[in-house]
């Protein structure tokens, strides 16, 4: 029976250090906090508020309820999205906007206290759309596919600037998708065609002076051909218009005499019977 008190005492030994080892386990444990690779961490302190420190990675302590972490992502993050803007000569354009940011590490305190940890999704869209509106109405319509270039610079520098007011660093900038309204398609559809049908106009009309010319000078070779004979006939009688007759007739006969379908027939009596005819042409 005198053990019967001991054990008890015993059990009840183990179980208030069991109780000190599982409040001293928890202590720690909420005394310890893991900033992973790419995060910075912000402290809050209930007495002096949010720390002027940023907290690296590793494992770090603090004083339990009397200080609570905020992790923050701190790589490149990519944000899209997209703006209805006008242009100069009144025209409605659609465009995509690609950034890549992260936040300023010194300032991450800063950002915490006046924005938050979703810093980028309140303030990215709104400058964006700001900046993609002022760059557009600089332009007219067409302005935007010849100098894009000009114009994805001028967007690039405007939201750097801006995001730099916020503690915000763009890695990059970019238009990636820019299309117009359907009446402004239709315009610069017809219009393409229209200079298409310039163009073959000019063709046509080049062609039709071309072949104005080759005629005139064609014309002005037949007539100087037909000056030199008539003054060669004039000096020199009929002879050569008799001449270029025979040879004329030279070739003829020639050409005939290759053909084996072409037989030659003397005239009179002679031809006659050859071909079996009688006087009065009938076959006999």
């Amino acid at each position: 029976m005198a053990g019967g008190p001991a054990a008890v005492s015993f059990l009840t030994n183990i179980a208030k250090v069991a109780a000190g080892l599982g409040a001293a386990a928890s202590l720690a444990s909420a005394s310890l906090y893991t900033v992973d690779g790419g995060e910075r961490a912000v402290i809050f302190d209930r007495f002096r508020g949010v720390l002027p420190e940023t907290v690296g990675e590793g494992t770090h302590f603090l004083v339990p309820w009397l200080q609570k972490p905020f992790i923050f992502d701190i790589r490149t993050r990519p944000h899209n999205f997209s703006s209805n803007s006008g242009t100069k000569d009144l025209q409605m354009v659609n465009l995509t906007l690609r950034l890549l940011s992260r936040p300023d590490v010194q300032h991450l305190p800063t950002i915490f206290t006046s924005l938050g940890l979703e810093y980028d999704d309140k303030v990215l869209p709104s400058i964006g759309n700001e900046v993609l509106k002022a760059v557009v109405a600089q332009f007219n319509a067409d302005q935007l596919l010849t100098d894009r270039p000009h114009v994805s610079a001028l967007v690039r520098d405007a939201l750097i600037r801006r995001a730099r007011e916020f503690n915000i660093i763009l890695d990059d900038v970019a238009i990636t998708h820019l299309s117009y309204g359907i009446e402004f398609s239709l315009a610069v559809e017809k219009k393409q065609v229209a200079q298409q049908e310039a163009e073959r106009s000019k063709f046509l009309v080049a062609k039709a002076e071309q072949e104005r010319r080759a005629a005139i000078v064609r014309a002005e070779g037949e007539s100087e051909s037909a000056r030199l004979i008539s003054e060669a006939t004039a000096m020199a009688g009929t002879g050569l218009i008799e001449l270029r007759r025979i040879e004329a007739a030279k070739e003829i006969a020639a050409e005939l005499a290759r053909s084996p379908n072409v037989a030659y027939i003397p005239s009179g009596e002679n031809g006659k019977m050859l071909l079996g005819l009688n006087a009065t042409g009938f076959v006999r």
